[in-house]
């Protein structure tokens, strides 16, 4: 990947590992570590993740200072940024997530500039023309999977900016 990651200082002081009892404190660190977790997320354009996946990753395990926060203390800072509408569980068991740098309204937005900017209303496009198409190459939604992609194109249905459509291939949506 051509662009590194810049982590915070915080995630080479080995107290940020262990929550904090004092609530000032926690607090704190808990927007750090959500932070962390959609700069990390959004760098990597990661949006789907298990927790244990989560927990074996760099994002959690700093090998150098060999620190791991531990399980009980990630299901906190998933859980905060599930309460900030970053976050979205994808089972009962909460095992699996999908992690949302932007809300599916900020991608909706972005979306819908693109097909504004290029004169593109009144079009029809697959979803993978969307995501993976060349027109769309430099656009910061490029690459975004699916399950995000249909809550953006949700949130432009609502808007009556789109409407999402079966096509002979698939889904599509359509833009006005």
């Amino acid at each position: 990947m051509a662009m590194s990651f810049e982590w915070p200082w915080q995630y080479r002081f080995p107290p940020f590992f262990t929550l904090q009892p004092n609530v000032d404190t926690r607090q704190k660190q808990l927007a750090a570590w959500c932070s962390l977790v959609l700069s990390f997320c959004r760098l990597h354009k990661q949006s789907s993740m298990t927790v244990m996946e989560a927990q074996e990753s760099p994002l959690f395990n700093n090998v150098k200072l060999q620190r791991k926060l531990p399980m009980e203390s990630i299901q906190i800072v998933l859980e905060e940024l599930r309460k900030k509408g970053n976050l979205e569980w994808l089972d009962k068991n909460k095992s699996s997530f999908l992690i949302m740098w932007r809300r599916p309204e900020e991608w909706g937005k972005l979306i819908y500039q693109w097909v504004s900017r290029s004169g593109q209303n009144n079009s029809v496009f697959t979803l993978y023309e969307l995501t993976n198409g060349e027109d769309t190459e430099d656009e910061e939604f490029h690459g975004l999977d699916e399950a995000t992609l249909l809550r953006a194109l949700q949130a432009l249905q609502q808007e009556h900016k789109a409407e999402i459509i079966t096509i002979s291939d698939g889904r599509g949506v359509k833009f006005f």
